[in-house]
C-alpha cells in the first residue's frame, strides 16, 4: 500500500512546470507570475502631501508663537505640475497627494488652522516632517517590485498598475479534461430511472480545478466500453495537459477506467493508505498526464485536494501550492481506522474544529457543510476531546 506522500511525488512528477506566457494586466486577475516586474518608476514618484492642509517651513510655524498668520502664496492642487518654490514667510495651500514644493517640510494639516485661501491662521503645528510622502519611500526606481511565484491579486496588480506595467508574464493555465464515468450517471434535471443517480462529479472538479488555477473542460457520459471508451478519450487528449477521472478504479467488476487503461501498460493503480480515497491511479495515456480518482463524491474531493491541487499549482508556479494548515482542538471525540490517513469533514471556528457527518464517503451534504479537513495521522486511532488536530483549511464551504 503506497503512503500519501509516496502518491504526491507520483502525481506531482507528472506535471511539469506551465509554460510561460504574457497577458495584458486586466487579464492578469488570479494567474501566477512567471518572470521579475521590474519598477520603472519609484513610488511615490515626487515628494507629495499626506494631508489636505499648508505647505510651510517649520522654523517659521514651528515655535512658541503660535498661532500665526501668514499669506497663502500659491494653491496646490493634485495634479498641478508647475509648482513654485516656497517663499519666506508664505504658507502654500495643498490637497492630498499634491508634490511638495520646494522649501517646505511640513503640512499643517487644515484642521489645525481656520482655512483661509489668502490669509490663513495656524493654531498649532505637527513636528517638522510631519504628512510628507518622500519620493520612493516605497519602492524606488529600478528594484524588483513583484517576483516569480507571486499570485496576481488586487494589491499584485494595483502595484502593477502604479509602476507602469500593461502585460505581465504569467505561467499558463493547465488546460485539464475532467471525466465522471459510471452507467448509473444521468445529467441533473433528467428524470432517474430506479438505481439511477444525478452526475456531480464532473461539477465538483471542475469547479476545483478552476478554483486550483487550471482550465476545466469537461468531457460527459463516456460508454462503459473499453475500447469506445479509449477511443473516446484519446480523441480529446490533443488539447489536454492532464486528465482527470472520477469513478472506474475500484475493485469490483465493471471499473472500465481501470481496465482500459491497463490495456496501455501507462497507468498505475494503487491502494493508497488513506481514507477516504484508497483507490487511486496516476500514469499517462499518449504522452498526456492522467491522474484517476475514486467515484465517491467526498473521495474525489479529498483526492483532488490531496494530490492533483497540489500539483496543478506547483505547475503553476506557486511557492506555497499547498492549503493553509493550522491546529485545532477537537470539539468532541472521534474514531479512525489503523494504517490510514483519515480526512473527517470539520467545521473550524477560533481555534475548534467539530466533525461533521460521519466518515462516509457518499455523504456529499455534509462535505458542503465543512470548511475543512481533520487530518488523524496513520497511527491514531482515538482522539479524545480537547486534542490537538491539524486541520486544513478549504473554501468554498455553505456558512
Amino acid at each position: 500500500m503506497r503512503t500519501v506522500e509516496e502518491h504526491q511525488a507520483v502525481v506531482d512528477a507528472l506535471l511539469p512546470a506551465s509554460p510561460r506566457e504574457t497577458v495584458p494586466l486586466a487579464a492578469a486577475h488570479g494567474r501566477v507570475l512567471a518572470g521579475d516586474v521590474v519598477a520603472a518608476v519609484a513610488l511615490p514618484g515626487f515628494d507629495n502631501s499626506a494631508m489636505d492642509g499648508y505647505a510651510a517651513r517649520w522654523a517659521e510655524v514651528g515655535g512658541a508663537g503660535l498661532p500665526v498668520r501668514l499669506p497663502v502664496a500659491e494653491d496646490i492642487p493634485a495634479g498641478r505640475t508647475d509648482v513654485v518654490p516656497l517663499a519666506p514667510g508664505t504658507v502654500h495651500r495643498i490637497m492630498t497627494g499634491a508634490p511638495l514644493p520646494p522649501g517646505a517640510d511640513v503640512v499643517v494639516p487644515v484642521e489645525l488652522t481656520d482655512g483661509g485661501t489668502d490669509v490663513v491662521e495656524l493654531r498649532d503645528c505637527p513636528p517638522a516632517g510631519s504628512h510628507l510622502r518622500r519620493a520612493g519611500e516605497d519602492i524606488a526606481a529600478g528594484t524588483v517590485a513583484l517576483s516569480p511565484g507571486a499570485p496576481l491579486g488586487a494589491a499584485q496588480l494595483g502595484l502593477a498598475a502604479a509602476v507602469g506595467v500593461t502585460e505581465l508574464p504569467v505561467r499558463r493555465r493547465p488546460r485539464v479534461l475532467v471525466l465522471s464515468t459510471g452507467s448509473e450517471l444521468v445529467a441533473p434535471g433528467e428524470e432517474l430511472a430506479p438505481g439511477q443517480i444525478y452526475e456531480s462529479n464532473s461539477t465538483l472538479l471542475v469547479a476545483a480545478v478552476e478554483e486550483a488555477g487550471g482550465s476545466a473542460r469537461r468531457l460527459h457520459f463516456v460508454p462503459d466500453d473499453v475500447d469506445q471508451f479509449l477511443a473516446t478519450v484519446r480523441a480529446e487528449l490533443a488539447t489536454a495537459d492532464l486528465l482527470v477521472t472520477s469513478g472506474g478504479v475500484s475493485a469490483g467488476a465493471y471499473e472500465v477506467v481501470k481496465d482500459a487503461f491497463r490495456t496501455l501498460g501507462t497507468v498505475e493503480f494503487v491502494k493508497v493508505a488513506m481514507q477516504p480515497g484508497g483507490p487511486q491511479g496516476a500514469g499517462t495515456v499518449d504522452g498526456v498526464p492522467v491522474v484517476t480518482l475514486p467515484g465517491n463524491p467526498v473521495s474525489a474531493f479529498v483526492s483532488f485536494e490531496v494530490f492533483v491541487r497540489p500539483a496543478l499549482r506547483r505547475a503553476l508556479g506557486h511557492t506555497a501550492p499547498d492549503r493553509l494548515r493550522v491546529p485545532a482542538r477537537l470539539a468532541g471525540p472521534l474514531r479512525s481506522p489503523a494504517g490510514r490517513r483519515q480526512f473527517l469533514r470539520g467545521r473550524y471556528d477560533g481555534g475548534v474544529v467539530s466533525q461533521v457527518g460521519g466518515p462516509g464517503s457518499h455523504l456529499v451534504a455534509h462535505l458542503a457543510r465543512a470548511n475543512c479537513l481533520v487530518v488523524v495521522p496513520e497511527d491514531v486511532t482515538e482522539l479524545p476531546a480537547d486534542a490537538e488536530v491539524d486541520v486544513v483549511l478549504i473554501e468554498g464551504a455553505l456558512q
